[in-house]
């Protein structure tokens, strides 16, 4: 059974940074292509980042100077740092990958950025 948990959400002020970190189980970790999305109230999921398994990156344009995808496959861990945090970054961030052909989700890790 795949699982994913993401942790370290919580409440800054616009300028802050905060680290959110996924732990997987139930999956081959290091092959795995892992994403990011949030979402925002009233709006749709979107997506935020992606790392492959050798490590390359991207990010969505709002995030790309901002924010920054890794993983650790010793631990099965997946992160985003995200500093100089804006309102707008309001959102439940979730860890995401596909494993045999289905898509899986951490229940969310709700991040508040304050003006």
């Amino acid at each position: 059974q795949v699982r994913l948990v993401e942790s370290g959400g919580g409440s800054v002020q616009a300028g802050g940074s905060l680290r959110l970190s996924c732990a997987a189980s139930g999956v081959n970790f290091k092959i795995q292509p892992m994403h990011w999305y949030r979402q925002a109230p009233g709006n749709q999921r979107e997506w935020v980042a992606s790392i492959t398994s050798g490590g390359a990156t991207n990010y969505t344009e709002s995030g790309k100077a901002r924010f920054t995808i890794s993983r650790d496959n010793a631990w099965n861990r997946l992160y985003l740092q995200m500093t100089s945090l804006k309102p707008e970054d309001t959102a439940i961030y979730y860890c995401h990958t596909f494993s045999r052909g289905r898509a899986f989700w951490g229940q969310g890790s709700q991040v508040t950025v304050s003006a």
